[in-house]
């Protein structure tokens, strides 16, 4: 359905994105930047980004390791989680968020812009929304490491959802994140683990992803349009 596309970042860094024009049939809403969990813009997030032009937005979808090496696509094996977090290792947070602000930008003079991010890309969100320009609204699924980035204003609304299970994200850190911002909509999912949205892992939690997509569907059509 979509496209890759070459776009440039404020620093003149060229990468590519996933590209996904509204569907025709629907009615017109706003931009979404899908950011990817650490397995890069693999068949799982194309997928994601297909699903959201289907519900009327422009997606696009940056690859944030093409910093490190280009072309990443990974799996869910733990050999591939291995090597999904030496990338990201490898990379600056002043560095993708260029990228994501690229996106944002193709864009925003068009309309409102929400930012969606998964695992790494739950942090991406979050960081979007405290300290990038011209973001509209911010969904953060399973965000690792929001607890240890909470001293930022939020410049947007923003969702996020947990699950209860996950051992990544103890419940602990989502009462700090409750704790330093009030003001967010936060989801905690019962039966949900880390990774519930994604239908290529192992901890695929069907009735948990389908509740957040509707959440997160009516937030950004009150926010992005």
């Amino acid at each position: 359905m979509g496209e890759i596309v070459r776009l440039k970042a404020a620093d003149d860094h060229e990468f590519s994105a996933y590209h996904v024009a509204a569907a025709g049939n629907r009615e017109r809403r706003g931009g979404l930047v899908v950011v990817q969990e650490i397995f890069g813009v693999n068949k799982h997030i194309r997928a994601v980004c297909d699903s959201y032009g289907n519900q009327g937005f422009e997606v696009y979808s940056p690859a944030l390791f093409d910093r490190v090496e280009r072309d990443i696509e990974l799996g869910y094996e733990e050999s591939d989680m291995g090597r999904g977090i030496e990338l990201r290792g490898a990379l600056k947070d002043s560095e993708f968020l260029l990228d994501v602000q690229a996106c944002v930008a193709e864009k925003r003079g068009e309309g409102e812009v929400g930012v969606v991010g998964y695992c790494f890309g739950g942090l991406v969100s979050w960081l979007s929304a405290c300290r990038l320009v011209g973001v509209s609204a911010a969904a953060c699924y399973y965000g690792g490491g929001i607890a240890n980035q909470l001293d930022g204003q939020t410049r947007c609304p923003v969702i996020m959802h947990f699950g209860a299970l996950d051992s990544m994200i103890p419940l602990s850190d989502v009462d700090k994140i409750r704790a330093a911002h009030a003001g967010v909509e936060i989801h905690v999912y019962d039966d949900a683990d880390h990774g519930f949205n994604c239908d290529q892992r192992s901890s695929y939690q069907k009735a948990a992803a389908s509740l957040a997509l509707d959440r997160t569907l009516a937030f950004f059509t009150n926010h992005v349009g």
